[in-house]
């Protein structure tokens, strides 16, 4: 039930379906008054969430910092989901986060850490039978890394799972944390505070960094950009996420 309520709610917070709200009470009230109000509360709405600077400034603020962990050694890598899509034909493929995948697999490679553990399920609200452990673990067998390395969670459908569903697999397997927690920047902070309240210790290695928001400002940073919204709602329901893993 929480699963799908926080689905529902996702769509309720995005800044675009409150200047929408807005638009749509402006045109069916015949208060005058009124549809002025939410005429400029709708303007103000896309201005302040269409803002590049905004949210450059915003995701400096939020994201996780670069970590380097030079020669630290790690006896496993936690791998968050996310990076993989399913197209209608009910195949995998990567998506435009599978810098997580990427940056994991050299941190393997290089012997930063000596097993990797991956979390992800399917969080569709109906899924199908596609599970993005299952594609991962093929992946991983296609660069030749061996099984007796890799473990694999396949059936959490958010953070708060990753981590349930984690800590017995690393518990059994007989890793000793601290384990090296991978996933985006802008998941980072929410992650760590539920792997946290789950007692798992981590270290967090963000990466995924959207390039975008770094680098100088410009004239047009001040003008909105439709695209800035789709950051907001990646911004916005992290920060919700936080406040509701921290309140449990």
């Amino acid at each position: 039930m929480y699963f799908i309520l926080s689905k529902v709610l996702y769509i309720l917070i995005l800044p675009f379906m409150w200047a929408f709200g807005l638009l749509v009470y402006a045109i069916v009230t015949q208060n005058l008054k009124r549809r002025r109000k939410m005429l400029i509360a709708a303007v103000v709405i896309i201005y302040v969430f269409g803002n590049p600077l905004l949210v450059k400034y915003y995701s400096n603020l939020w994201d996780v910092k670069a970590y380097n962990p030079g020669n630290t050694k790690f006896s496993s890598i936690i791998l968050l989901g996310g990076f993989v899509s399913e197209d209608e034909n009910k195949h995998g493929f990567f998506n435009d986060a599978d810098d997580r995948y990427t940056e994991a697999v050299k941190l393997l490679q290089a012997g930063t850490a000596s097993h990797l553990l991956f979390t992800g399920g399917n969080g569709n609200l109906n899924p199908d039978g596609f599970q993005e452990g299952l594609f991962v673990q093929a992946e991983l067998r296609k660069l030749n890394i061996p099984d007796s390395l890799v473990l694999i969670e396949s059936h959490a459908r958010n953070t708060f799972e990753n981590a349930s569903l984690s800590k017995p697999l690393l518990q059994k397997s007989g890793l000793k944390p601290p384990y090296l927690l991978v996933t985006s920047a802008f998941h980072m902070r929410r992650a760590l505070l539920i792997f946290k309240k789950a007692g798992i210790p981590v270290v967090a290695y963000p990466c995924d960094y959207d390039t975008t928001n770094r680098g100088s400002v410009s004239f047009m940073d001040i003008w909105p950009d439709t695209g800035v919204f789709g950051k907001w709602n990646i911004y916005i329901k992290e920060l919700i996420g936080y406040i509701v893993a921290s309140l449990k």
